[in-house]
């Protein structure tokens, strides 16, 4: 199995980047990630201007997938998510949904054991998932910190283990990367951090030939989510909200009307993150009423 290391990373997601891997399709293989604070964060009694905020949200890669062309979809399965055995949550004054109210930085180091998180004395089952993690972007560049139509820091709960994504390839190779994992970390992530983690992440990769889709997707074993971002949270609920409603429209045969009455059934909006420069949101589509092979042979 390949294993590509954490000290090839990019702090963006551009149009031209050079790969630091390739690899096939069907291919497994190991990426190690590092936390979002890139491993200076150790302490509890740490403050922020110890660290360097420039290598901050690293994302290891980016990978080349062979055989990958703009105008075709990559399938990312995640089959594992390797934890340590602790991780660190943050927060920060003027940080997050609430930062006006923080009066003091406050960095806790947390103890991961046995599936669980041990936070003051509470456990808590942790749920492993990545952070970061996208595609080259069509034109243009994205920080890793900002989550786009290319991935990035989209911070989806359900980006975890089991699932599988579909990013939208707009370079040849795709260019893949992906990092700050969190073991654990709410829907809205509203303090500004999960239980931030460095990873071992064990992914198999496919190519999906002449298929477009305009924002990535998520697929667990009971639905398809359709992840969009905007400046604003109704932006992110617009544009995840009408892609939600095509793939209905043109996987079912029905009317756009006819659609858009059943996303209103069945369709739940969810928050996916309410803390990074675009919010992030998730159009959660029941695969008992349209499964995710139905949706992409409809594009």
């Amino acid at each position: 199995m390949k294993v590509i290391d954490g000290s090839k990373v990019i702090h963006s997601f551009k149009s031209d980047m050079e790969p630091v891997e390739k690899v096939n399709p069907k291919e497994i293989f190991k990426v190690c990630t590092n936390d979002c604070f890139h491993g200076q964060l150790i302490r509890e009694d740490q403050t922020f201007g110890e660290l360097d905020y420039s290598l901050f949200n690293p994302a290891t890669g980016p990978i080349y997938i062979e055989g990958a062309e703009a105008g075709d979809l990559l399938k990312v399965k995640i089959l594992d998510i390797q934890v340590p055995s602790k991780g660190v949550s943050v927060t920060v004054p003027k940080e997050g949904v609430l930062g006006n109210k923080v009066t003091k930085a406050l960095t806790k180091i947390i103890e991961i054991k046995d599936g669980s998180c041990n936070y003051n004395g509470i456990q808590i089952p942790i749920r492993p998932m990545i952070g970061v993690i996208g595609v080259a972007p069509k034109e243009g560049e994205y920080d890793t910190a900002t989550p786009w139509k290319h991935g990035g820091n989209m911070d989806t709960a359900d980006i975890g283990i089991g699932s599988t994504l579909y990013f939208p390839v707009n370079q040849k190779g795709a260019l893949l990367a992906l990092g700050d994992c969190h073991a654990l970390m709410a829907d809205g992530e509203i303090a500004c951090s999960g239980l931030e983690i460095a990873a071992e992440v064990i992914l198999q990769v496919d190519v999906i030939k002449g298929k477009e889709i305009a924002w990535p997707l998520v697929e667990t074993d009971d639905y398809t989510m359709v992840i969009a971002s905007g400046d604003t949270l109704d932006e992110a609920v617009y544009a995840a909200s009408d892609e939600a409603v095509k793939y209905l429209a043109k996987g079912l045969n029905m009317s756009w009307e006819e659609a858009y009455i059943l996303a209103s059934l069945a369709v739940d909006i969810r928050i996916s993150q309410l803390v990074d420069p675009k919010l992030t949101v998730r159009a959660v589509i029941p695969k008992r009423i349209l499964e995710t092979q139905k949706i992409i042979r409809s594009l």
